[in-house]
Formats: structure tokens, sequence, C-alpha cells
């Protein structure tokens, strides 16, 4: 069955609405393979977060997971989070790692959270280069039930989608999916992890002049990602980054922090994923982002079109879009323009795959196959007429020589000159945006020919100024290759039976926890965890959370007691996890959340 008729939409009307140019990066998040061990990490993370950031996050934690259909307890369910987050007009899907930057962006304006449907490895608790379900689910969703911040990402992802990037952006984007991939890997080779670091760092370091989505990640990373709210004296966190990093929320609120307020010089202060943040900054209130965002989108290419807009889409050397005055939009990739005397646009050229559309609907017969080659045509106003050509009624086209099977010559202020037979006039909203003609030569005022008869009909663009420039396809799902990759295969993972056995502990553990019975059994399980599976801190902690709560076996929780601080004291990568995990055994998490609750 073709996966995109197989497309389930959780019941959700934000899911159903996604375009399938969208739809090809979903992948179904088969809670199944969730193994024990991932289930007790979500765990440890979300009781790890609740402990500290109940003191510096913006909202009442729990009231946001419960609203976002989240718990402590368990890895979420998609289907869970879809039926609580359409009640405030959002959904999620899962999708695979990294997904193209501006595919993110709009899932966020369609208000979709896209959620990486993996979970960090149990080696990388405390925080994972790449994306996984804790930091999109636990970071995320609790903040998105208020509406101002809400908005705030919806209308950053209709701006991001429309940013465009440069042709470093691209390569940068490959290399950081690339070596993400690698470090999760169960079997990664350190070699392979090392060449992969060496290539990100030298695309990092030759990124030359930061792109429009190259700044806009910048706001996105500053707010979505590290945002603060409130006073530079006490802030308090709303960005899902410092959410979902155990290490980074407590660290990110010392002094030596800087703390500066947002405004739009923060576009100004790049980032580096793989360090803590040298300074954070503070929003006085969400409205205040979306009014930054106004300022920046207001420099862009969508908004201001013309000359500069068109270099930034050759530069890129992906498929972009130029809108005409028209209204007529012209897709493919941007290889060359001509410019006056005043650096003012003549014409522009595509070279490969190019469509034209209309109100971002491809027109019929004017799709990439049919223009496999490229598009190129004039831009501005006729010869010593005022009336712009695109406003012309029929009288004064009539007067240019514009009707069908008329042979017309029509000569720009720019010395381009069009001679050919006019076959068709496409006009809308009272617009000519298209003429076709017949026997078409073209050419520029010293001679040069941009299109000749042989050449077959020629489809002029007609259009005094170009008003705007942005990233990707104005039609998306007629011009992009839908590349769905089959969500048929398969997600078991052949464990060994050593992990096996580990997980059957893991499992074990949680059933007595849960059901309060057959707490026997917990001796015999921690002498397998000691005897079979030393480099185990973890289940080690949850047996010792049970004992101490329920105040069983003394001499068995004392013994557990110093095997874990022993291991804490001589594995220096368990250091402080399993001190913070013997801390929020002594300070329940539980006691803490009635508590929130009640208030």
């Amino acid at each position: 069955m073709d996966a995109m008729n197989d497309f389930n939409d959780f019941n959700n009307k934000q899911v159903a609405n996604l375009p399938r140019h969208l739809r090809q990066f979903i992948v179904e998040q088969h809670y199944e393979k969730y193994t024990p061990v991932d289930q007790a990490v979500w765990r440890y993370v979300m009781r790890q977060n609740y402990s500290y950031l109940k003191h510096v996050a913006f909202y009442p934690y729990i009231k946001g997971l419960q609203r976002a259909g989240l718990s402590i307890e368990y890895i979420p369910d998609l289907q869970t989070m879809n039926d609580n987050l359409g009640k405030i007009g959002w959904g999620a899907v899962t999708v695979d790692g990294f997904i193209p930057p501006a595919a993110f962006m709009e899932y966020q304006a369609y208000r979709v959270l896209v959620i990486a449907a993996d979970i960090r490895q149990i080696n990388h608790i405390e925080y994972t280069p790449a994306p996984d379900i804790i930091h999109e689910s636990a970071g995320h969703a609790p903040i998105i039930a208020d509406a101002d911040y809400n908005n705030y990402l919806s209308y950053f992802g209709s701006i991001g989608a429309k940013a465009m990037f440069s042709s470093k952006d691209f390569e940068l984007y490959e290399a950081i999916r690339n070596l993400s991939i690698l470090k999760e890997a169960v079997d990664a080779n350190e070699e392979e992890i090392a060449k992969a670091e060496r290539l990100l760092q030298q695309i990092s370091e030759n990124m030359g002049e930061p792109s429009e989505m190259a700044l806009l990640s910048r706001l996105h990373w500053w707010t979505v990602e590290y945002g603060l709210i409130g006073t530079l004296e006490d802030p308090k966190i709303y960005g899902a980054g410092l959410l979902s990093s155990i290490g980074e929320s407590s660290s990110c609120m010392k002094p030596e922090v800087q703390k500066l307020w947002y405004n739009i010089d923060t576009i100004n202060y790049s980032y580096d994923i793989t360090k803590p943040q040298p300074q954070l900054f503070v929003t006085e209130t969400f409205q205040n982002l979306i009014d930054v965002l106004e300022v920046f989108a207001d420099t862009m290419a969508f908004r201001k079109g013309g000359t500069e807009s068109i270099v930034k889409a050759i530069e890129c050397k992906n498929p972009a879009t130029a809108v005409y005055s028209s209204g007529l939009q012209v897709t493919g990739v941007f290889t060359d323009m001509g410019l006056d005397g005043n650096d003012a646009l003549t014409f522009i050229r595509t070279t490969g795959p190019s469509a034209l559309a209309i109100g971002n609907k491809q027109l019929e017969g004017h799709g990439k196959h049919f223009h496999k080659d490229g598009f190129s045509s004039p831009v501005g106003k006729l010869k010593g007429i005022a009336t712009p050509l695109e406003d012309m009624d029929m009288l004064q086209l009539l007067n240019c020589g514009i009707k069908p099977l008329n042979l017309a010559i029509l000569e720009f202020e720019s010395g381009i000159t069009v001679k050919g037979t006019v076959r068709t006039i496409h006009q809308q909203n009272e617009k000519t945006f298209l003429i076709t003609f017949d026997n078409c030569t073209v050419k520029e005022r010293n001679g040069n020919i941009l299109f000749q008869p042989d050449w077959g009909m020629y489809d002029m663009a007609v259009g005094e100024k170009i008003v705007s420039v942005y990233n990707g396809a104005a039609d998306k799902d007629a011009y992009e290759e839908i590349t769905h990759i089959s969500n048929k295969q398969t997600h078991k993972v052949a464990y060994d039976e050593k992990t096996q056995k580990l997980h059957a502990i893991y499992k074990a553990v949680r059933q007595i926890r849960e059901s309060g019975t057959g707490y026997e059994q917990l001796p015999v399980l921690f002498g397998a965890l000691k005897n079979e599976h030393r480099y185990d801190w973890l289940s080690a902690m949850e047996i010792l959370e049970i004992l101490y709560h329920k105040q069983l076996y003394p001499e068995l929780e004392k013994e557990l007691r110093i095997y874990l601080e022993l291991k804490s004291a001589s594995e220096s990568e368990h250091t402080k996890l399993i001190n913070d995990g013997l801390h929020v055994i002594a300070n329940p998490v539980t006691k803490l959340i009635t508590e929130e609750e009640a208030h």
C-alpha cells in the first residue's frame, strides 16, 4: 500500500492538514521498539528535570506536561499527545532524526510539533547532539499550551519557511545530520566519527556571510531553544534546549553566564551546539519575540524582492521562487540576471527543471517537465509607456500589438526586445501575467540573443518588478519529488542474550514498583546486576529507590548505597548522574508534583 494513502492523521486536524511534501518525512513511532532501559532513561531524565525545573521553568511544568499528553513515568505515545494537543490547536508527528530546516519550519507554520522517534542511549543520557523524543516532547511540548508562545512558534515557522539559504547552509545541514547519525549508531566507528567531525568543522569555519536562514536560526536558537523570560535578575527558562538538558538547565543560571535583553541585535550572536552557551537572552514577554521577528522579516528577500533578492537566489544554488508584480511565481535554480545602469533588474534566468505558478498553484502545462531546461524572461516596463504591461486593459494591449495571432514587437525600457506572434494571453485578477509567443526572438540592446525561434514556444513572464523571492517552490507538492521511504521497514533490533537479560531486570523492577508486590525478588535482581551487568547503574538506582521508600531490607539498601557510591567515585562519567539520582530519591518527585497540582 502506498505510504501516502496509508497516512495516519491521529484524528488530529492539524496533522490531517499537512501537505504531501511534508508527509514524506513522517515515520511510524513503533512504540513497541522502546526497551525497558529506554523507558527508565525517560523516567530518570524527567524526574531530574522536574526536581530542578520547578524552581526555574517559566510555566507550571507538570500542568504543561499533562496538557500535552506527557507523563514523567512513560515515553509519550503519539496518539495520546495528539488527543491532548488537538485541544489547543496543535498536533505532533514523529520523524527520523534531523529533517531539512525549511521543512522543520513549515511544520511549525502548520502548528505540528516534529518529534524525533528515537530516544537517546543511556550513555548519552545528559545530552545528545541528535534530536530525540526527550528533547522534542519534554522540551517543546509542555509550553505549547501558552497561546502567546504557540502563536510565536507558528509565526516563526511561516517566516522561516520562506528564508533564503546559502549553498553552504545545505552543506552544513548534511554534515550535521551525518555526524548525529554516526554518534547515535550502536556500532559507531570512531575513525568515521572523527572524519565527520573534521568535515563539519571545516564547513563551519568557512560559512562566509550568514544567510537569512543562518540569521533566523540564531533567533530560533536564542528563543525557542535557549530562551529566558522575565527580568535580567530573575529570569525563568522557556527554551526547550535548556529544559531538556539536565546539565545546562542548572549551569545556565550561574552568574558567569551573562544575561542580555533579547532584541534585534541578538542576530549578531552566533552559537556553537557543542558547547555550553556563554550568554543567554531574556525577553520580558512572548509578544516581544514576535515584534523582533517582524523587524527581521522586513529585511528578508520575500518582503523586499528586487536585485539583492535575486542575488541571494543565485547564491543558494538550490530551487527558489521569484514573484513578479503580476503575481506570476517562477520556481527553479536561478543562475543569471540582467541589470541596467541603476542596478535594477532587466531579466532573470533559471537553469534546469523550472515551473510557473499563480497563488501557489502550478499553472497547467507549466511544470518542471515542460520547462525542464530552465526559464528566462524580461523584468520591467515597456519603453515610453507609463502603465506597466500587467495593468494594461484590452485597448492598451491592442495598441501594443498584443492580441492572439498578431505579430508583436515589444521594446522594454532596458533595451530588451521581444518579437514574435502572440499565441495566448494569460490573465488573472485583472492582471496579465504571461504571454506565449510563436516564432519568437528575444534580444538585449547589445544584440545578445536570449531566445530564438528554433527553441520552440516562448513564455514571457509579465511584471514591472520582482516583488518577492523565497526559498523552495511556489507549489511544493507539484514541484518537489516525493521521496517517501516505505514505512514498512522493520524496527526489530536483535539484542544479544546478555542485553535481553538486562532488559528483563529493568522490566521486573518497574513491575514491582508499579504493582507494589514482588519485593522479595529485589535481592535476586540486584545479585544478577552485580554479577552480570557491572557497568549498569540506573537499575541499581531504581532498586534503591524502592527499598528506601518502602523501608525494606535495610542491609540490602545499605549495600546498594555503597555499591552506587563506589561507582560514583570510580567512574567519572557516572558521578554526576548517580549523585543527582540519589538526590531525587531523597527528595521524591511525587510529593512535589501533588504540591504543584494543588496550586
